[in-house]
């Protein structure tokens, strides 16, 4: 039976390593990452020089373990980060963030081959090394919601034969290692997460993404044809239905409930730093002075900062209590993702609304912000999950006759229906 090794014993970063973390760098990086975010959008090109610069400011690898030679940064730093970049480009951030997640992830509960962290480590101390778990397939959609991958992967001596198609698999073209979601072929099935290299035989990239939003991610459909694996390099391998990294815990789960919508409020605040650019910029004839000077837009801006403003405390104070092992707030982080991005969307919005024609110019930065931020939506947890758990918890606790309801004094249910209606 294959079984992850531990990697307690992983080498450290070491070599090239990287700079330690110095979080006063991040507008340097938000201003270089921004030089070149609208010609990679343009082109829909993957932004190589983007990710040298985050490396380069030892952003990729801030979340390494202590244990392995790394800064062992927390979600409160890695929310500033994100954000930062979001500000920058979102494209890069949202790659960034899969790669420090991944950190994070196994500096908390150690679960990769030892041999192959230590060749990511290795790797990340000389370059950029981007690694991305690759879930969604064109029948499946999201393993969060259930179901098994069609990815197969065969025995084959001493390894590992992967074969099947992922969908919308952010940052394929420029990735170092592949977390590839599937199931094996025995009898009972088992499923996990097998470490793919690039450039390995078999693997190919088809340049499918055509989106409106995050051009450069480059979320394109990545092939695996027979794609050879070495038997011990997956993890959490276990029967299906019972597998650790088919949904995240809690904790894994606040990360990416509170991370990635810290990238979209850095692209909310990118479009903010723009409206009130072009507030002081624009002199209407007839006004004869900035519309900045107006009262109606200067309502609206401080509307627009207020809710940004509710939305980053929100993001940090969750993040930081996750910091300190609160389990209640690793759980609401789902409803914190739900506001923040609406509160970034919102932004967005309405700056495009206040600018009407130059809002929406091509020239103009804020209708790539607008396309940008709409891409929020899309991650995991999605807020049809988010809302359905969170009512239901609300309606179960207020249920007639449960603990809760009993405790807070809820008449029994012969009582209480004194109106007819839901």
């Amino acid at each position: 039976m294959s079984r992850a090794r531990s990697t307690t014993d992983t080498p450290p970063l070491r070599g090239g390593s990287p700079p330690p973390l110095d979080l006063g760098r991040l507008p340097a990086v938000t201003a270089a990452l921004a030089e070149r975010a609208a010609e990679h959008d343009r082109d829909a090109t993957f932004p190589y020089e983007g990710f040298a610069h985050v490396h380069a400011a030892g952003l990729l690898t801030a979340t390494v373990g202590a244990r392995h030679g790394g800064p062992g940064a927390s979600l409160a730093d890695t929310v500033r980060i994100l954000r930062a970049l979001g500000a920058g480009d979102p494209a890069v951030a949202l790659v960034s963030a899969m790669t420090l997640f991944t950190h994070a992830a196994e500096a908390r509960t150690p679960s990769w081959p030892g041999a192959a962290y230590a060749e990511l480590l290795a790797a990340s101390a000389e370059g950029p090394a981007l690694v991305n778990a690759l879930r969604v397939e064109p029948q499946l959609g999201s393993p969060v919601r259930g179901g098994l991958p069609a990815t197969t992967a065969r025995r084959d001596g001493g390894n590992w034969r992967l074969t099947g198609r992922k969908i919308y698999s952010t940052g394929a073209v420029g990735l170092s290692h592949l977390l590839v979601f599937a199931r094996t072929d025995e009898d009972p099935v088992r499923v996990g997460s097998f470490v793919v290299r690039a450039g390995r035989p078999g693997l190919t990239v088809e340049p499918t993404w055509d989106h409106v939003g995050l051009r450069a991610s480059r979320s394109d459909d990545v092939v695996l044809d027979s794609v050879r694996v070495p038997l011990d390099d997956v993890l959490h391998l276990a029967p299906a239905g019972d597998t650790p990294g088919a949904r995240p815990d809690a904790v894994t789960g606040a990360w990416n409930a509170l991370g990635l919508p810290a990238l979209y409020l850095g692209v909310a605040r990118a479009a903010l730093d723009w409206l009130t650019g072009f507030l002081h910029e624009r002199v209407p004839t007839a006004l004869g002075a900035p519309l900045a000077t107006l009262p109606r837009f200067r309502t609206a801006v401080g509307e627009i900062e207020a809710s940004l403003l509710g939305a980053d405390t929100l993001v940090d104070t969750y993040a930081r209590r996750v910091d300190a092992g609160d389990a209640e707030a690793a759980r609401e982080a789902g409803a914190i993702k739900v506001l923040a991005t609406r509160a970034a969307i919102s932004a967005v919005e309405a700056a495009v609304a206040l600018t009407g024609n130059h809002g929406l110019t091509r020239a103009n930065p804020l209708q790539r912000h607008h396309r940008d931020v709409l891409c929020s939506r899309v991650h995991t947890p999605q807020d049809d999950s988010v809302l359905l758990a969170l009512g239901g918890a609300v309606l179960d606790r207020a249920a007639p006759g449960s603990p809760a309801a009993t405790s807070h004094g809820t008449p029994p249910a012969t009582t209480s229906r004194t109106q007819k209606g839901n």
